[in-house]
Protein backbone atom coordinates (compact mmCIF):
# COMPACT_ATOMS: atom_id res chain seq x y z
CA UNK A 1 0.00 0.00 0.00
CA UNK A 2 2.15 2.89 -1.40
CA UNK A 3 1.23 5.79 -0.34
CA UNK A 4 1.25 8.78 -3.53
CA UNK A 5 3.06 11.97 -2.07
CA UNK A 6 1.05 15.06 -3.09
CA UNK A 7 2.15 18.00 -5.40
CA UNK A 8 0.67 20.46 -3.90
CA UNK A 9 1.18 21.02 0.33
CA UNK A 10 -1.99 23.09 0.52
CA UNK A 11 -4.37 20.43 1.63
CA UNK A 12 -2.51 17.36 2.31
CA UNK A 13 -5.05 15.70 3.89
CA UNK A 14 -7.03 14.80 0.70
CA UNK A 15 -4.30 14.91 -1.66
CA UNK A 16 -2.46 11.76 0.37
CA UNK A 17 -3.63 8.66 -1.38
CA UNK A 18 -3.27 4.92 -0.74
CA UNK A 19 -3.62 2.36 -3.10
CA UNK A 20 -6.61 -0.24 -1.92
CA UNK A 21 -5.24 -3.48 -0.33
CA UNK A 22 -7.97 -5.44 0.89
CA UNK A 23 -7.30 -6.96 4.61
CA UNK A 24 -7.65 -10.17 2.50
CA UNK A 25 -4.08 -9.38 0.53
CA UNK A 26 -2.08 -7.64 2.98
CA UNK A 27 -2.86 -10.60 5.50
CA UNK A 28 -1.24 -12.71 2.45
CA UNK A 29 1.66 -10.19 2.03
CA UNK A 30 2.60 -10.70 5.71
CA UNK A 31 1.70 -14.72 4.91
CA UNK A 32 5.18 -14.88 2.49
CA UNK A 33 7.27 -13.50 5.77
CA UNK A 34 5.40 -14.65 8.96
CA UNK A 35 4.35 -18.49 9.50
CA UNK A 36 1.21 -18.44 12.20
CA UNK A 37 -0.79 -15.93 14.26
CA UNK A 38 -3.64 -15.30 12.03
CA UNK A 39 -5.33 -13.39 14.79
CA UNK A 40 -2.56 -10.65 15.11
CA UNK A 41 -2.20 -10.49 11.24
CA UNK A 42 -5.55 -9.53 10.98
CA UNK A 43 -5.73 -7.10 13.77
CA UNK A 44 -2.87 -5.61 12.31
CA UNK A 45 -4.63 -5.71 8.65
CA UNK A 46 -7.82 -4.20 9.68
CA UNK A 47 -6.56 -0.88 11.32
CA UNK A 48 -4.24 -0.85 8.16
CA UNK A 49 -7.48 -0.09 6.13
CA UNK A 50 -9.26 1.64 8.92
CA UNK A 51 -6.35 4.15 7.68
CA UNK A 52 -7.75 4.27 4.30
CA UNK A 53 -11.41 4.46 5.26
CA UNK A 54 -10.81 7.32 7.30
CA UNK A 55 -8.74 9.24 4.37
CA UNK A 56 -12.26 9.08 2.50
CA UNK A 57 -14.28 10.81 5.02
CA UNK A 58 -15.00 14.59 4.92
CA UNK A 59 -11.94 16.30 6.70
CA UNK A 60 -14.33 17.14 9.83
CA UNK A 61 -15.52 13.47 10.90
CA UNK A 62 -11.65 12.19 9.55
CA UNK A 63 -10.18 13.93 12.48
CA UNK A 64 -12.38 12.54 14.94
CA UNK A 65 -11.37 8.76 14.15
CA UNK A 66 -8.51 8.29 16.19
CA UNK A 67 -6.58 5.24 15.30
CA UNK A 68 -7.37 1.94 17.28
CA UNK A 69 -4.08 1.11 18.84
CA UNK A 70 -2.70 -2.81 19.29
CA UNK A 71 -1.56 -4.70 22.43
CA UNK A 72 0.20 -7.89 20.96
CA UNK A 73 0.54 -10.22 24.06
CA UNK A 74 3.04 -13.43 23.76
CA UNK A 75 6.47 -14.30 24.28
CA UNK A 76 9.80 -13.27 22.61
CA UNK A 77 10.65 -14.82 19.14
CA UNK A 78 7.09 -15.38 17.66
CA UNK A 79 6.66 -12.74 15.52
CA UNK A 80 5.30 -9.45 17.12
CA UNK A 81 8.43 -6.89 15.67
CA UNK A 82 7.98 -8.64 12.33
CA UNK A 83 4.56 -8.42 11.61
CA UNK A 84 5.05 -4.54 12.92
CA UNK A 85 7.94 -4.26 10.63
CA UNK A 86 6.61 -5.94 7.45
CA UNK A 87 3.60 -3.81 7.61
CA UNK A 88 5.43 -0.66 7.23
CA UNK A 89 7.44 -1.71 4.89
CA UNK A 90 4.29 -3.35 2.83
CA UNK A 91 3.04 0.38 3.07
CA UNK A 92 6.05 2.43 2.86
CA UNK A 93 5.38 4.09 6.16
CA UNK A 94 7.75 5.44 8.17
CA UNK A 95 8.29 2.99 10.95
CA UNK A 96 10.49 2.68 14.39
CA UNK A 97 10.74 0.25 16.97
CA UNK A 98 11.58 1.40 20.80
CA UNK A 99 11.47 -0.33 23.99
CA UNK A 100 9.27 1.47 26.64
CA UNK A 101 12.25 0.52 29.05
CA UNK A 102 13.89 2.79 28.10
CA UNK A 103 11.91 5.34 28.99
CA UNK A 104 12.66 4.49 32.90
CA UNK A 105 16.24 5.68 32.52
CA UNK A 106 14.93 9.53 31.43
CA UNK A 107 16.51 10.64 34.68
CA UNK A 108 19.55 9.26 33.83
CA UNK A 109 20.54 9.65 30.12
CA UNK A 110 18.26 12.97 29.19
CA UNK A 111 15.64 11.34 26.49
CA UNK A 112 12.14 11.67 27.14
CA UNK A 113 9.43 10.20 25.53
CA UNK A 114 8.87 12.71 22.73
CA UNK A 115 12.06 12.04 21.52
CA UNK A 116 10.70 9.00 19.68
CA UNK A 117 8.06 11.48 17.68
CA UNK A 118 11.19 12.83 16.81
CA UNK A 119 13.15 9.68 15.53
CA UNK A 120 10.48 9.08 13.92
CA UNK A 121 10.28 12.03 11.73
CA UNK A 122 14.05 11.98 10.74
CA UNK A 123 13.32 8.37 9.61
CA UNK A 124 10.28 9.99 7.48
CA UNK A 125 12.79 12.63 6.15
CA UNK A 126 14.96 10.05 4.83
CA UNK A 127 12.76 8.45 3.32
CA UNK A 128 11.16 11.16 1.76
CA UNK A 129 14.51 12.85 0.41
CA UNK A 130 15.24 8.95 -0.87
CA UNK A 131 12.21 9.34 -3.49
CA UNK A 132 12.76 12.57 -4.71
CA UNK A 133 16.56 11.46 -5.20
CA UNK A 134 14.89 8.68 -6.98
CA UNK A 135 12.79 11.33 -9.17
CA UNK A 136 15.80 13.76 -9.84
CA UNK A 137 18.39 11.16 -10.15
CA UNK A 138 18.52 10.97 -14.18
CA UNK A 139 18.77 14.97 -14.19
CA UNK A 140 21.25 15.16 -11.38
CA UNK A 141 23.53 12.60 -13.36
CA UNK A 142 22.94 14.63 -16.65
CA UNK A 143 23.77 18.11 -14.96
CA UNK A 144 27.28 16.15 -13.09
CA UNK A 145 28.19 14.38 -16.24
CA UNK A 146 27.98 18.45 -17.71
CA UNK A 147 30.08 20.01 -15.30
CA UNK A 148 32.50 16.74 -15.59
CA UNK A 149 32.96 17.37 -19.42
CA UNK A 150 32.93 21.29 -19.26
CA UNK A 151 35.86 20.63 -16.82
CA UNK A 152 37.63 18.03 -19.49
CA UNK A 153 36.85 20.49 -22.38
CA UNK A 154 36.14 23.80 -21.45
CA UNK A 155 33.49 25.74 -23.21
CA UNK A 156 34.21 27.89 -26.27
CA UNK A 157 33.78 31.18 -26.36
CA UNK A 158 31.78 32.63 -29.18
CA UNK A 159 33.39 32.93 -32.65
CA UNK A 160 32.53 35.45 -35.21
CA UNK A 161 34.81 34.67 -37.92
CA UNK A 162 33.77 32.57 -40.65
CA UNK A 163 35.65 29.33 -39.67
CA UNK A 164 33.75 29.59 -36.18
CA UNK A 165 30.84 26.95 -37.28
CA UNK A 166 33.65 24.35 -38.11
CA UNK A 167 35.40 24.79 -35.13
CA UNK A 168 32.20 24.26 -32.87
CA UNK A 169 31.14 21.26 -34.56
CA UNK A 170 34.59 19.73 -33.90
CA UNK A 171 34.24 21.13 -30.62
CA UNK A 172 30.64 19.07 -30.29
CA UNK A 173 32.72 15.96 -31.55
CA UNK A 174 34.94 16.06 -29.57
CA UNK A 175 32.44 16.69 -26.50
CA UNK A 176 30.38 13.51 -27.47
CA UNK A 177 33.93 11.43 -27.67
CA UNK A 178 34.89 12.60 -23.91
CA UNK A 179 31.16 11.53 -23.31
CA UNK A 180 31.56 8.22 -24.22
CA UNK A 181 34.96 7.38 -22.59
CA UNK A 182 33.03 8.80 -19.71
CA UNK A 183 30.13 6.44 -19.33
CA UNK A 184 32.03 3.61 -20.57
CA UNK A 185 34.46 3.73 -17.38
CA UNK A 186 37.51 4.88 -19.59
CA UNK A 187 38.14 8.09 -17.64
CA UNK A 188 37.52 7.49 -13.91
CA UNK A 189 41.25 7.02 -13.20
CA UNK A 190 42.19 10.45 -14.86
CA UNK A 191 42.79 13.11 -12.33
CA UNK A 192 40.63 16.57 -12.37
CA UNK A 193 40.42 19.80 -10.35
CA UNK A 194 37.33 20.71 -8.77
CA UNK A 195 36.26 22.72 -6.24
CA UNK A 196 35.04 20.41 -2.75
CA UNK A 197 33.20 22.41 0.60
CA UNK A 198 34.39 20.54 3.93
CA UNK A 199 31.61 18.77 5.16
CA UNK A 200 29.83 20.66 8.24
CA UNK A 201 30.28 18.46 11.71
CA UNK A 202 27.28 17.10 12.91
CA UNK A 203 24.35 19.47 13.97
CA UNK A 204 24.98 20.48 17.95
CA UNK A 205 22.90 19.33 20.19
CA UNK A 206 21.42 20.88 23.40
CA UNK A 207 19.20 20.37 26.44
CA UNK A 208 15.67 21.86 26.43
CA UNK A 209 12.03 21.61 28.10
CA UNK A 210 11.43 18.66 25.79
CA UNK A 211 14.40 16.68 26.12
CA UNK A 212 17.81 16.35 24.28
CA UNK A 213 17.55 18.32 20.86
CA UNK A 214 19.29 18.92 17.76
CA UNK A 215 19.39 22.65 16.15
CA UNK A 216 20.02 21.74 12.55
CA UNK A 217 21.65 25.36 12.24
CA UNK A 218 24.00 25.12 9.14
CA UNK A 219 26.74 27.55 10.47
CA UNK A 220 28.71 28.17 7.41
CA UNK A 221 25.58 29.54 5.84
CA UNK A 222 25.60 31.81 8.46
CA UNK A 223 28.80 32.67 8.78
CA UNK A 224 30.97 31.50 5.15
CA UNK A 225 34.27 30.05 5.85
CA UNK A 226 33.62 28.69 9.21
CA UNK A 227 33.74 25.70 10.55
CA UNK A 228 34.91 24.54 6.87
CA UNK A 229 32.42 26.23 5.16
CA UNK A 230 34.90 27.64 2.41
CA UNK A 231 35.04 25.26 -0.98
CA UNK A 232 38.72 24.30 -1.69
CA UNK A 233 40.03 23.57 -5.17
CA UNK A 234 41.54 19.81 -4.82
CA UNK A 235 42.95 17.39 -7.51
CA UNK A 236 40.91 14.10 -8.08
CA UNK A 237 39.59 11.37 -9.93
CA UNK A 238 37.03 11.19 -12.08
CA UNK A 239 35.23 8.81 -10.97
CA UNK A 240 35.21 10.44 -7.09
CA UNK A 241 34.56 13.91 -9.18
CA UNK A 242 31.68 12.23 -10.41
CA UNK A 243 30.08 10.90 -7.36
CA UNK A 244 31.11 14.28 -5.17
CA UNK A 245 29.41 16.01 -8.06
CA UNK A 246 26.33 14.10 -8.57
CA UNK A 247 25.81 14.58 -4.60
CA UNK A 248 26.12 18.18 -4.96
CA UNK A 249 23.58 18.40 -7.60
CA UNK A 250 21.34 16.46 -5.59
CA UNK A 251 21.48 18.50 -3.11
CA UNK A 252 20.60 21.37 -5.28
CA UNK A 253 17.65 20.23 -7.42
CA UNK A 254 15.62 19.23 -3.84
CA UNK A 255 13.83 21.49 -1.83
CA UNK A 256 14.40 20.33 1.52
CA UNK A 257 11.77 22.46 3.02
CA UNK A 258 9.39 20.42 0.87
CA UNK A 259 11.09 16.71 1.86
CA UNK A 260 10.38 18.27 5.77
CA UNK A 261 6.82 18.92 4.94
CA UNK A 262 5.94 15.84 2.94
CA UNK A 263 7.63 14.19 5.79
CA UNK A 264 6.16 15.58 8.79
CA UNK A 265 2.46 15.03 6.55
CA UNK A 266 3.55 11.09 6.30
CA UNK A 267 4.31 10.62 10.07
CA UNK A 268 1.29 12.59 10.84
CA UNK A 269 -0.63 10.09 8.60
CA UNK A 270 1.24 7.10 8.28
CA UNK A 271 3.49 6.82 10.80
CA UNK A 272 3.85 3.25 13.02
CA UNK A 273 5.67 3.02 16.33
CA UNK A 274 6.15 -0.34 17.57
CA UNK A 275 6.65 0.07 21.53
CA UNK A 276 8.34 -2.94 22.65
CA UNK A 277 8.73 -4.47 26.40
CA UNK A 278 5.70 -2.35 27.49
CA UNK A 279 4.74 -4.97 30.38
CA UNK A 280 8.31 -3.99 31.39
CA UNK A 281 6.39 -0.76 32.14
CA UNK A 282 3.29 -2.17 33.66
CA UNK A 283 2.82 -1.98 37.30
CA UNK A 284 1.02 0.62 39.97
CA UNK A 285 3.11 3.12 42.29
CA UNK A 286 3.84 1.69 45.43
CA UNK A 287 5.77 4.27 47.03
CA UNK A 288 9.32 2.58 46.82
CA UNK A 289 10.87 0.43 44.12
CA UNK A 290 11.47 0.75 40.24
CA UNK A 291 7.09 1.06 39.99
CA UNK A 292 7.41 4.61 40.34
CA UNK A 293 9.33 5.33 37.29
CA UNK A 294 7.06 2.42 35.58
CA UNK A 295 3.81 4.41 36.52
CA UNK A 296 5.80 7.84 35.52
CA UNK A 297 6.81 6.42 31.97
CA UNK A 298 3.31 5.00 31.72
CA UNK A 299 1.75 9.17 32.77
CA UNK A 300 4.91 10.55 30.36
CA UNK A 301 3.06 7.85 26.98
CA UNK A 302 -0.41 8.45 27.73
CA UNK A 303 0.07 12.15 25.89
CA UNK A 304 1.49 10.92 23.27
CA UNK A 305 -0.84 8.17 22.43
CA UNK A 306 -3.52 10.06 23.42
CA UNK A 307 -2.65 12.61 20.44
CA UNK A 308 -0.27 15.82 21.26
CA UNK A 309 1.97 18.19 19.37
CA UNK A 310 5.54 17.93 19.54
CA UNK A 311 7.62 20.45 18.46
CA UNK A 312 10.84 18.55 16.19
CA UNK A 313 13.32 20.30 13.82
CA UNK A 314 11.33 19.79 11.36
CA UNK A 315 8.23 21.30 12.69
CA UNK A 316 5.28 20.75 14.84
CA UNK A 317 4.13 16.55 14.28
CA UNK A 318 0.47 15.93 15.42
CA UNK A 319 0.63 12.55 17.11
CA UNK A 320 -3.14 11.73 17.08
CA UNK A 321 -3.50 9.42 13.87
CA UNK A 322 0.01 7.70 14.49
CA UNK A 323 -0.58 4.12 14.91
CA UNK A 324 1.12 2.63 18.04
CA UNK A 325 1.46 -1.33 18.33
CA UNK A 326 2.49 -2.05 22.36
CA UNK A 327 3.83 -5.54 23.28
CA UNK A 328 5.13 -7.46 25.45
CA UNK A 329 5.43 -11.09 27.02
CA UNK A 330 3.49 -10.03 30.21
CA UNK A 331 4.67 -13.14 31.99
CA UNK A 332 4.94 -11.35 35.68
CA UNK A 333 2.62 -8.31 34.56
CA UNK A 334 -0.30 -8.52 32.61
CA UNK A 335 -2.24 -5.78 30.82
CA UNK A 336 -4.32 -4.95 33.46
CA UNK A 337 -1.71 -3.75 35.53
CA UNK A 338 -1.34 -1.06 33.19
CA UNK A 339 -2.75 2.42 34.12
CA UNK A 340 -6.64 2.26 33.10
CA UNK A 341 -6.32 5.53 31.08
CA UNK A 342 -3.02 3.69 28.78
CA UNK A 343 -5.37 0.41 28.48
CA UNK A 344 -8.02 2.65 27.22
CA UNK A 345 -5.76 3.52 24.57
CA UNK A 346 -4.93 0.24 23.24
CA UNK A 347 -8.35 -1.38 22.16
CA UNK A 348 -7.75 -4.32 20.24
CA UNK A 349 -6.00 -6.67 22.71
CA UNK A 350 -4.19 -10.40 20.56
CA UNK A 351 -2.67 -12.94 22.06
CA UNK A 352 0.16 -14.70 19.67
CA UNK A 353 0.80 -18.34 20.18
CA UNK A 354 4.19 -19.63 21.48
CA UNK A 355 6.08 -21.53 18.54
CA UNK A 356 6.02 -25.48 18.01
CA UNK A 357 7.85 -28.37 15.67
CA UNK A 358 5.45 -27.54 13.09
CA UNK A 359 5.60 -23.89 12.81
CA UNK A 360 9.64 -24.48 12.76
CA UNK A 361 9.15 -26.90 9.93
CA UNK A 362 7.46 -23.99 8.16
CA UNK A 363 9.05 -21.47 8.91
CA UNK A 364 12.46 -23.26 7.64
CA UNK A 365 11.03 -24.10 4.79
CA UNK A 366 8.01 -21.93 2.99
CA UNK A 367 8.33 -17.91 3.94
CA UNK A 368 10.34 -16.06 0.96
CA UNK A 369 13.43 -15.24 3.48
CA UNK A 370 13.31 -18.84 5.21
CA UNK A 371 16.38 -19.69 7.22
CA UNK A 372 17.32 -23.24 4.79
CA UNK A 373 17.08 -21.16 1.68
CA UNK A 374 19.00 -18.05 3.20
CA UNK A 375 22.16 -21.02 4.09
CA UNK A 376 21.87 -22.64 0.69
CA UNK A 377 22.57 -18.78 -1.04
CA UNK A 378 25.13 -18.17 1.02
CA UNK A 379 26.78 -21.34 0.12
CA UNK A 380 26.28 -20.66 -3.41
CA UNK A 381 28.59 -18.20 -2.82
CA UNK A 382 31.59 -20.29 -2.35
CA UNK A 383 30.40 -22.96 -5.12
CA UNK A 384 28.88 -25.03 -2.89
CA UNK A 385 25.24 -26.61 -3.00
CA UNK A 386 23.64 -27.15 0.21
CA UNK A 387 20.60 -29.49 0.00
CA UNK A 388 18.76 -30.41 2.95
CA UNK A 389 16.63 -33.50 3.43
CA UNK A 390 12.91 -33.60 4.94
CA UNK A 391 14.19 -35.47 7.56
CA UNK A 392 17.20 -32.54 8.61
CA UNK A 393 14.38 -29.81 8.80
CA UNK A 394 12.20 -32.09 11.02
CA UNK A 395 15.17 -32.92 13.11
CA UNK A 396 16.13 -28.97 13.58
CA UNK A 397 12.32 -28.33 13.93
CA UNK A 398 12.30 -31.08 16.98
CA UNK A 399 15.74 -30.07 18.36
CA UNK A 400 14.76 -26.34 18.47
CA UNK A 401 11.50 -27.29 20.27
CA UNK A 402 13.28 -29.12 22.81
CA UNK A 403 16.09 -26.76 23.71
CA UNK A 404 12.88 -24.34 24.04
CA UNK A 405 11.03 -26.36 26.10
CA UNK A 406 14.08 -27.66 28.70
CA UNK A 407 15.67 -23.59 28.73
CA UNK A 408 14.35 -20.48 28.02
CA UNK A 409 11.84 -20.32 25.21
CA UNK A 410 12.92 -17.77 22.84
CA UNK A 411 10.49 -18.82 19.87
CA UNK A 412 12.17 -18.76 16.19
CA UNK A 413 15.50 -17.35 17.41
CA UNK A 414 16.11 -20.45 18.57
CA UNK A 415 16.09 -22.07 14.94
CA UNK A 416 19.27 -19.33 14.33
CA UNK A 417 21.22 -21.17 17.31
CA UNK A 418 20.39 -24.60 15.95
CA UNK A 419 20.95 -24.16 12.20
CA UNK A 420 24.40 -22.41 12.68
CA UNK A 421 25.84 -25.13 14.67
CA UNK A 422 24.41 -27.82 12.07
CA UNK A 423 26.21 -25.38 9.34
CA UNK A 424 28.90 -24.65 11.51
CA UNK A 425 31.26 -27.11 9.60
CA UNK A 426 30.67 -26.95 6.44
CA UNK A 427 31.01 -22.94 6.96
CA UNK A 428 34.55 -23.22 8.34
CA UNK A 429 35.51 -25.06 5.51
CA UNK A 430 33.88 -24.05 2.58
CA UNK A 431 36.42 -22.58 0.57
CA UNK A 432 38.29 -25.50 0.66
CA UNK A 433 35.75 -27.92 0.37
CA UNK A 434 36.67 -30.05 -2.99
CA UNK A 435 33.12 -31.33 -2.67
CA UNK A 436 30.81 -29.17 -4.56
CA UNK A 437 27.10 -31.05 -3.75
CA UNK A 438 26.47 -31.58 0.22
CA UNK A 439 23.20 -33.72 1.59
CA UNK A 440 22.03 -32.63 5.16
CA UNK A 441 19.85 -35.41 6.38
CA UNK A 442 18.63 -36.52 9.86
CA UNK A 443 21.93 -38.13 11.11
CA UNK A 444 24.26 -35.30 9.81
CA UNK A 445 22.23 -33.29 12.10
CA UNK A 446 22.51 -35.75 15.08
CA UNK A 447 26.08 -35.62 14.55
CA UNK A 448 27.01 -32.29 14.76
CA UNK A 449 24.61 -31.27 17.54
CA UNK A 450 24.78 -34.74 19.49
CA UNK A 451 27.30 -33.67 22.47
CA UNK A 452 25.43 -30.48 22.97
CA UNK A 453 21.72 -32.28 23.27
CA UNK A 454 23.20 -35.22 25.21
CA UNK A 455 24.56 -32.73 28.01
CA UNK A 456 22.04 -30.50 29.79
CA UNK A 457 24.33 -28.04 31.39
CA UNK A 458 26.18 -27.58 27.31
CA UNK A 459 22.94 -27.78 25.82
CA UNK A 460 21.59 -24.70 27.94
CA UNK A 461 24.57 -22.59 27.81
CA UNK A 462 25.25 -23.37 23.88
CA UNK A 463 21.96 -23.52 22.51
Amino acid sequence: MAIALPQSLKKPDRELKETELTPYEIVAELDKFIIGQKDAKRAVAIALRNRYRRRKLPPQLADEIAPKNILMIGPTGIGKTEISRRLAKLTSSPFLKIEASKFTEVGYVGRDVESMIRDLVRISVDMVKSEKIEDIREKANNNAEEKILDLLLPPLKRKTEPDGQDEHLKFQETREKFRKQLRAGLLDERMIEIEIKEKMASPLEIFSDSGMEEIGIHIQEIIPGFMGGKPKRRKVKIKEAQEYLLEDEQKRLIDMDQVASLAVEKVEHSGIIFLDEVDKIAGRETGRGPEVSREGVQRDLLPIIEGTTVNTRFGLVKTDHILFIGAGAFHVSKPADLIPELQGRFPIRVELTSLYKKDFIRILTEPENALIKQYEALMETEGIEVKYTEDAVDEIAGIAEQVNGDAENIGARRLHTVMEKVMEEISFKAPNIKKKKILIDRKYVQDQLKNIIEDQDLSRFIL
